[in-house]
């Protein structure tokens, strides 16, 4: 570089040229001394000087600041790479798993299964998707020999033994339930609300205790053995339409105990073949039951519905007690049936009114 291109050449000619120009104009004055004015030339020398550290430091810090940026830039560059990458390798992992579903090999399902599922927990973008395939692979049809025995009570025939493959199988389905159930988030936590779409599912020892959930679809369902939704949450519709219903489905031990249904809970045509415990339970939204069939003991005492309830043709054969908390103004008991001989116990406002074949139909009391 040339010196007269320089910066600090011409400031230090600059800072001297006001030296000498100050203080030779100030000695020609009488009135001051030859201190006075080589101290007055000198500040304004050094004046000079000092602005030209000032821009340079503010060079230096516009020059650090850029330095700053490219750096930061690099580390988000470096930092959407990585994510990529990770995203990359999850999109594989799930894609492999999935494809190991379908191995002839249970242990390999199995596995397939828990890695879906930690592949939900280290990114949880993808809960709702690993949910999806879990209730996609519980909706496969399946049918188990002890299932067709409790189907058939009045069949005095030996239960049927079960192949190893359908064992194999059915604690396959037993793992994917548990981790689908581990894969919810507790009932008061804060953060996303998943749906479980398990049309036509067959489910065994199947819970949602305790859980959030947003919707649920269980239209068509088998719900073997017992089913637990004790203190569960539901935000959004919760259909059961027809569960239990037809040959092969069946809805054993229904455990809904402190539950919450905050929008409409659909029941409409479900038949429970034992014991149904709605005590304690919250029905905020339209509720209906509408046609469905309670074969053994129906429970609801402090039970709260908030919006409309709807009991017509509703049947119940077993001990009753529909002692509701709360009833809305809407209320449906058209045809609403129980058996004479059993335990019913009703609210206040309702009564019953004796039928020729041992059976009765609540109604309203009037007034």
């Amino acid at each position: 570089m040339k010196l007269w291109r320089s910066p600090l050449a011409w400031t230090f000619l600059a800072s001297a040229v006001l030296l000498f120009g100050v203080g030779g104009w100030l000695l020609t004055d009488p009135a001051t001394s030859r201190s006075d004015a080589l101290k007055t030339g000198g500040l304004a020398g050094g004046a000079i000087v000092a602005l030209y550290a000032l821009w340079l430091n503010d060079r230096r810090r516009r020059v650090e600041e850029r330095r700053q940026d490219i750096e930061r830039q690099r580390h988000e560059l470096e930092a959407q790479r990585a994510e990529q990458d990770r995203e990359r390798v999850a999109d594989e992992r799930f894609a492999k798993a999935v494809e190991l579903l379908g191995h002839a090999a249970d242990q390999v399902r199995v596995g397939a299964l828990h890695a879906l599922a930690g592949l939900a927990r280290s990114r949880p973008a993808y809960t709702q998707t690993v949910l999806d395939v879990l209730c996609s692979y519980l909706r496969r049809p399946f049918e188990h020999p002890r299932y067709k025995a409790a189907d058939d009570k009045a069949s005095d025939d030996t239960e049927e033994d079960s192949s190893p493959e359908e064992d194999r199988e059915l604690t396959v389905r037993l793992t994917a339930q548990r981790l689908l159930t581990e894969l919810l988030p507790a009932r008061d936590a804060e953060g996303p609300e998943y749906d479980l779409d398990l049309t036509g599912a067959t489910l065994e020892y199947f819970t949602l205790s305790g859980k959030l959930v947003g919707g649920l679809l269980l239209r068509y369902a088998s719900l073997r053995s017992s089913t637990n939704f004790n203190g569960c949450r539901f935000t959004r519709r919760v259909y059961l339409t027809a569960a239990g219903t037809g040959g092969g489905r069946l809805i054993g031990y229904f455990r809904c105990r402190g539950a919450i249904f905050e929008s409409h809970a659909w029941f409409s045509g479900t038949t429970f073949a034992e014991t149904a415990d709605f005590s304690e339970t919250m029905f905020a939204g339209p509720t209906t039951f509408k046609d469905a069939e309670f074969a053994g003991d129906a429970e609801f005492t402090g039970a709260r519905a908030t919006d409309s309830l709807e009991l017509r043709r509703t049947r119940f054969e077993g001990q009753t007690d529909l002692r509701f908390a709360a009833l809305p103004e809407s209320v449906s008991l058209y045809n609403t049936v129980v058996r004479m001989e059993k335990d019913v116990r009703l609210p206040e406002v309702w009564g019953l009114e004796e039928l020729r074949d041992g059976t009765a139909r609540i109604v309203a009391k009037a007034g």
